[in-house]
């Protein structure tokens, strides 16, 4: 009986941490200023017919804080990669000198600095709505057990531990997000 309760708190752990992990992945889509090459982690490109995600046709780097340079395996799609980063509607504005293709990345203004962290405070709340349903499934789990035979002091204190395990990455979801935030905000 211990086991399948160890087995429901090390689930639960892990499903919290893939919040952590796609928290962090959302996180690093939101732009806070500086160029980087994950700002473009969502765009699409039109491969042969295929939408292919932009890193694995182009080398894409960063010139210095406000420029990134998207350089393609075959200049034959630079207009693909154009569309493609167009499309993807980041607010960026490509340019193809025929080689590769530039991207200055512009100044955030304060407006659209705050709709942001508003977004980066969403992703955060979503990341923590993970988390409890993940401590909820652990708790039926939990108190299926009891149903079953398992004394009362064990599934309390699995109960505890699966609290303590939410409170420790809702902990981690704040500071996350709060990083996120002053990185945004900074000018």
């Amino acid at each position: 009986m211990t086991e399948e309760i160890k087995m429901a708190i090390e689930e639960a752990g892990s499903s919290m941490e893939n919040s952590m992990e796609h928290l962090a992945n959302e996180l690093a889509k939101i732009r806070a200023g500086k160029a980087t090459p994950s700002m473009l982690d969502s765009v699409q490109v039109e491969y042969y017919g295929t939408p292919t995600p932009l890193n694995q046709v182009a080398n894409i780097n960063t010139v210095d804080a406000r420029t990134i340079s998207v350089q393609p395996w075959e200049k034959s799609i630079l207009d693909d990669i154009s569309k493609g980063i167009t499309n993807a509607n980041l607010g960026l504005n490509p340019q193809n000198n025929g080689e590769l293709i530039m991207i200055n990345v512009p100044v955030l203004t304060e407006e659209r600095r705050r709709d942001l962290s508003k977004r980066a405070k969403a992703e955060g709340e979503h990341a923590k709505v993970g988390i409890r349903n993940s401590r909820k499934e652990a708790n039926d789990f939990i108190k299926s057990l009891k149903n079953d035979g398992a004394s009362e002091d064990m599934t309390k204190n699995a109960e505890i531990d699966v609290q303590d395990l939410t409170d420790t990455y809702t902990k981690r979801v704040d500071i996350l997000v709060e990083n996120k935030e002053k990185d945004i905000m900074t000018v």
